[in-house]
């Protein structure tokens, strides 16, 4: 025998009791949360191949591997945890930032708990 799959339609806000609203929602968030947290984790993983990179095409050479070595200059050891802090900061908001525009592009609207910059006022 075949089996026709249910399919659920999107609620209507005008005929859903808030109580099913907040089901709705809760299940939203679980999933929000382990693609934010998937996209953290591929950013974490990212990062300190970036800034390897970026330290490559600034100096040329490869990145310092302990930079409490007395034979580093303060000058470079500094420069490395700048060019390497920066990289990862950069890594982060990029992989989140495309994990939110995933979000929108897929529902339609804004990860739960994230509010809209239009309403706001400057």
């Amino acid at each position: 025998m075949a089996r026709k799959r249910a399919t659920k339609a999107t609620p209507d806000p005008a005929t859903t009791s808030p109580a099913e609203a907040d089901v709705s929602k809760g299940r939203g968030r679980g999933a929000w949360r382990a693609l934010d947290a998937g996209s953290a984790l591929l950013a974490a993983s990212l990062a300190p191949h970036v800034s390897n990179l970026a330290w490559r095409a600034v100096t040329g050479r490869k990145p310092p591997r302990n930079t409490r070595n007395p034979e580093l200059s303060t000058t470079e050891a500094v420069a490395w945890a700048a060019i390497g802090g920066a990289t990862v900061q950069v890594v982060r908001i990029v992989a989140r930032r495309s994990a939110a525009r995933y979000w929108v592009r897929s529902t339609g609207g804004l990860p739960p708990g994230m509010k809209s910059t239009k309403d706001t006022e400057v």
